[in-house]
């Protein structure tokens, strides 16, 4: 055997005092990747005694961040995607320049040239997937409208960074870099470049989604039909790295994206459950080396030295970024709770960060000290994310309380926040409400019309709402766990309330309101798991159902049932 055992050295190290300065953090009632990144400076070079391989690590993290996409592609379809477009691409690029122009205009303000500037504020502009990832998934919101419009404006920031990291070498001449180590593509001309990165893109976008959504589901079943666990298993943990490392080899985009990208891919098989239930453990194991390798690469001399520039770090992060994205979500007409979520989702950098902040410092563009600083910010920022999601809820209450501008915005004169005045009055009294119109609540709706039951969709989606009102099915857009939504609804009329959301966190807040109007409604709740039905059944909060597909065929029984339909009549 080979004496050299630097790779197992770093995992079990690393994973080890992950666990233990985990364990810590969570008995003292902090997010337990604190401990992670912890663990992760005291293994790093910049502190004394046992020094990790930092390089091993960061392949270790980037396997970690593929894994953890992989599985969120498993439950994110292309649907899922193109339906916050609207919201996500606007959003994102907005976002970009306002974070991008706060970071370059401090940097400025140091005394550093534009170029450094530039990639600097760039590096803080971009939020980190993988935090992003386990803070929705740690909410239970991650299938959730919020959760999807969060992921999508996300994916649109890879994006954004792919064409960055390209055009980027090209530009570097010409913002004063000294050139570096200059991939052999900055020799062409910007527009040759520009198009050259835009064309692979498309052709990664089109492989993926047209002939691989064919052909990975087929090899998926193929491999299952074996009867072998673990083939399954190495089928599909092969095809997410394997998938991920070709998208980056062949068309230069990131091994996150094309990891997500394959997750997608394989959602079209029925066996997509199985293969996201077979890699948990993988993802978790995985992610927690990311937050160690992250740990790893901060010199925590840099507290000392320049707090004051750490300090408007953490502030362009978590503050500007925040205030920035939430300001462009109201504008857009999203429910207050919407564009809070997408806040705290920003309110960190990560893994693009890095990368664009090394290419930077190859280039001759952007000083070490900048690197270092953009190192503690991400530790910091990502230390204290979680605490901005667990305060989404009291600054909603505080702000629709106390501030009639963020009220305005949020409804106003929305039209889609009203029911048109042709619906017929008949039509809503003794109905159905039926808040979330996802793939869950989507096959209840189609049974309900086929039955001729009339209903109102209370959904937070405004493209879903548009969509809904060109086929005249009367429906509403915002938070339905406020009051004016289920009353638009005409909840106080209504026979039964369906909540098809994934989210069980508001679902008390919508049964008390609705019970509250309307005291004798039936209510029929979606629950992810056996702890979130028991729950919600111990509560006395109406039927729970779980699952997906099983979920929405016994929910739609369930309500024809309550409407006197019958439970023949759903498929």
């Amino acid at each position: 055997m080979p004496h050299g055992v630097t790779l197992i050295t770093t995992i079990a190290v690393g994973l080890g005092l992950a666990l233990v300065l985990g364990l810590l953090a969570t008995r003292l009632r902090i997010p337990p990747l604190v401990g992670y990144l912890v663990a992760g400076i005291v293994i790093g070079p910049a502190t004394p005694g046992f020094v990790a391989d930092v390089g091993l690590a960061g392949q270790l993290a980037e396997i970690g961040v593929m894994l953890m996409m992989f599985g969120v592609g498993l439950h994110f379809s292309v649907a899922d995607l193109l339906a916050v477009r609207r919201i996500a691409i606007p959003g994102a690029i907005v976002q970009i320049a306002a974070a991008t122009a706060l970071g370059a205009g401090t940097a400025l303000w140091w005394g550093w040239s534009l170029g450094a500037a530039l990639v600097f504020g760039l590096a803080l502009s971009v939020a980190s997937t993988v935090v992003l990832l386990r803070a929705l998934e740690a909410r239970g919101v991650l299938s959730s409208v919020n959760g999807q419009i969060a992921v999508g404006w996300l994916v649109v920031e890879d994006l954004v960074v792919v064409l960055i990291l390209v055009l980027l070498p090209a530009l570097a001449e010409a913002l004063g870099g000294t050139g570096g180590a200059v991939p052999e593509s900055a020799e062409t001309s910007l527009g040759v470049t520009l198009a050259m990165t835009l064309g692979k893109v498309a052709a990664f976008v089109v492989l993926t989604l047209v002939v691989g959504r064919r052909l990975l589901p087929k090899f998926l079943w193929l491999v299952a039909s074996t009867g072998s666990r673990e083939l399954f298993t190495l089928a599909v943990i092969s095809a997410a790295v394997g998938v991920a490392t070709a998208s980056a080899k062949l068309f230069s985009v990131s091994f996150a994206l094309g990891a997500f990208f394959a997750g997608m891919m394989m959602r079209e098989s029925p066996l997509s459950h199985r293969a996201a239930e077979e890699t948990l453990p993988f993802r978790d194991a995985f992610s927690v080396l990311f937050f160690v390798s992250v740990g790893m690469l901060l010199d925590p001399q840099i507290l000392v030295r320049e707090p004051l520039k750490v300090a408007a770090v953490v502030a362009i992060v978590m503050l500007g970024k925040t205030a920035a994205a939430v300001g462009l979500v109201l504008a857009l007409r999203y429910p207050l709770n919407t564009a809070l979520t997408v806040g705290a989702s920003l309110a960190q950098i990560g893994e693009f960060s890095f990368i664009l902040a090394g290419l930077g410092v190859a280039l001759g563009l952007l000083p070490q000290e900048g690197l270092i600083l953009i190192l503690a910010g991400a530790l910091i920022t990502i230390s204290l994310n979680s605490l901005f999601f667990t305060a989404i809820e009291p600054v909603q209450a505080w702000i629709r309380a106390r501030s009639s501008i963020a009220r305005a915005l949020e409804r106003s004169d929305d039209p889609l926040a009203e029911l048109p005045a042709t619906v017929d009055q008949a039509s809503l009294s003794g109905h159905v409400v039926l808040v979330g119109y996802g793939r869950v609540g989507r096959r209840i709706a189609e049974a309900l019309t086929a039955q001729r039951i009339p209903y109102v969709v209370a959904e937070e989606n405004r493209d879903f709402v548009e969509g809904l009102r060109v086929r005249n099915i009367p429906a509403v857009t915002g938070d339905a766990s406020e009051p004016a939504v289920l009353i638009q609804a005409h909840v106080a009329r209504a026979s039964v309330l369906v909540i098809a959301t994934p989210d069980t966190l508001p679902m008390r807040r919508m049964v008390e309101i609705a019970r509250t109007l309307n005291p004798g409604i039936a209510t029929v709740l979606r629950a992810h798991s056996d702890e979130e039905a028991a729950m919600l059944r111990q509560e006395g909060l109406g039927e729970v159902f779980m699952g997906e597909h099983q979920l929405a065929l016994a929910m739609t029984h369930h309500v024809l049932e309550r409407m006197g339909a019958g439970s023949g009549q759903a498929h």
